[in-house]
């Protein structure tokens, strides 16, 4: 037999005990074929007779760390991210190049234009939580396949919206299905191993710059000859691959110990060791049958209540200063720098309310660089995440953005212009991905999915917001519009460091039924090289 070690990680009902109790040792044999599941009921603490470090007896969150990371979690990562980056990042990159050409061929006031951007915020903000319910509910596959096709489906039918209001129509409807997709770092999150599962789901920021980039060399091609219709119908199509890969998706294990799928559980289990080629946990999985799930009270319990107040903020923050330096971003460029911005502004009102200017190849160009920009913000945020943690990785990013932010009030030209906005935008999409590490880590299984669609909702609000105070505030004061996002930004830096639970270092959680203390006993307690036994785990 091979004795391999591993540890359980920050769970909060650890015990001093178990702190001096030295490593638990679980005997592998191969790829474990006859597993027989403990079953608990709703929250229950593990039996005395289990909690005997010699009983071979695990949980999910063991085999995890035992099995490791290899070729299933590879292969996971790229499916994972061709998600993020043609049903989240291309959707999202078609608003600032759709609106500068629907206000110019359809001779749009700029409340329209807006309105235009708004609504597909609408459509996530309303359906993030409630994809987070049925993810919680039904499944992590369940709701993200779902939120896919219908994605694809309203994707391409908007390409064919003969007037304003269809298109309004549709890009909402396509909008409530790209709230879903947050719930693709659920299951992924889920899948993954302590000491990798940071730097993964930052990596996954790298597939979103890749579908940004990806929206603009397809625009640079497509707008000049084919129009805008044809971009948002080839934009859709990737989805149409990612669809196909869903049936190679398993479902998480964590949830199905949680809704009691012993049995799925453990082939799902068995199928990760066997494509790592690692070996399984020999003993029985221990099983918590949660029914209660995904209800919204738990996100207020005295454990999460300012957590998740916090964290709601922080998202607003996020996503109301990354989309409106997006769309800052095509009107500064067509100004050529700050300072001239209000009066181009003003004259084009004085010729006619609905004068515009096509994007040109040198706005394309410029747009592109600001992409890129992307990359470093990943391997910068990639580099600090597990040094100094996830909390003040977010303060950092928000400060970095706001000074950036207060910057350019100076009357930069168009070069240093671009860097200023390529750094802000680097540390903003760095803090946005922080915040998918962090949140994830910070709930229990049995609402993990709900806490993330619903801070994933109030990013919405922070972008429904932003296209009015970017493009419809920025006609009266470039200033103000700067002072907005700069101090939005500093007070999203406050709530990251009053966070209460930092995650760096903490295994998943797997149950909510667990006592505030407990939890700093178990996040303070970690150390390397102590690892804790069964006494009072629950699955």
């Amino acid at each position: 037999l091979r004795v391999v070690k591993f540890r359980r990680t920050g769970e909060s009902s650890r015990s001093d005990e178990d702190v001096i109790s030295g490593e638990h040792e679980i005997q592998i044999e191969g790829v474990q074929t006859e597993l027989e599941p403990i079953e608990l009921e709703d929250g229950a603490a593990v039996p005395k007779e289990f909690a005997n470090p010699t009983d071979d007896t695990f949980m999910v969150e063991d085999a995890v760390e035992a099995i490791g990371f290899g070729k299933f979690q590879w292969k996971l990562s790229v499916v994972t991210g061709l998600a993020w980056a043609s049903n989240y990042a291309m959707e999202m990159m078609i608003l600032s190049i759709l609106a500068p050409q629907l206000h110019c061929e359809w001779r749009l006031p700029s409340w329209q234009v807006a309105l235009l951007t708004s609504v597909v915020f609408v459509g996530m903000m309303s359906s993030s939580t409630l994809w987070g319910n049925i993810s919680d509910q039904y499944g992590r596959k369940t709701g993200l396949k779902i939120s896919v096709l219908w994605t694809l489906y309203y994707g391409i039918l908007s390409g064919f919206a003969p007037v304003y209001s269809w298109i309004l129509v549709l890009r909402g409807l396509v909008g409530f299905g790209i709230g879903g997709v947050p719930q693709s770092v659920t299951l992924y999150a889920e899948f993954l191993p302590m000491k990798a599962r940071a730097k993964c789901i930052l990596l996954i920021e790298v597939f979103w710059a890749i579908g940004t980039v990806f929206e603009v060399l397809l625009a640079v091609l497509v707008m000049p000859t084919l129009g805008w219709r044809w971009l948002l119908i080839l934009s859709a199509l990737p989805l149409l691959l990612f669809a196909v890969l869903c049936f190679w998706l398993p479902e998480s294990a964590r949830y199905d110990v949680l809704s009691g799928n012993q049995e799925k559980a453990i082939a799902t289990l068995k199928r990760i060791a066997t494509e790592n080629g690692a070996p399984m946990p020999l003993g029985k999985l221990i099983i918590s049958r949660q029914e209660d799930r995904g209800k919204m009270r738990d996100l207020f319990t005295p454990h999460f209540r300012w957590t998740t107040l916090l964290l709601w903020f922080i998202w607003f923050s996020n996503a109301f200063s990354y989309y409106g330096l997006v769309l800052l971003t095509t009107e500064f460029f067509q100004a050529g720098d700050v300072c001239s911005i209000s009066s181009r502004r003003k004259e084009v009102k004085a010729k006619c309310s609905l004068t515009c200017e096509y994007l040109t190849e040198e706005d394309y160009t410029d747009l592109l660089w600001t992409t890129l920009s992307e990359f470093p913000g990943v391997l910068v945020t990639l580099w600090i995440i597990d040094r100094i943690g996830r909390k003040k990785t977010m303060a950092l990013s928000f400060f970095v953005f706001s000074f950036c932010s207060l910057l350019l009030f100076l009357c930069v030209g168009r070069n240093v212009l671009t860097v200023l906005l390529f750094i802000a935008r680097a540390f903003i999409s760095g803090g946005f991905q922080a915040a998918y590490v962090y949140t994830p880590e910070v709930y229990p299984t049995a609402t993990r999915a709900l806490g993330l669609g619903t801070c994933s909702g109030m990013a919405r609000v922070g972008a429904l917001i932003t296209p009015f105070i970017a493009q419809v505030m920025l006609e009266s004061s470039v200033y103000l519009t700067l002072v907005v996002y700069s101090g939005c930004c500093l007070l999203a830096a406050v709530a990251s460091c009053f966070l209460p639970i930092e995650t760096k270092g903490r295994g998943l959680q797997e149950s909510s039924h667990r006592e505030w203390g407990q939890e700093m006993v178990g996040r303070g307690s970690h150390s390397p090289g102590v690892t804790r036994s069964n006494s009072g785990s629950q699955e």
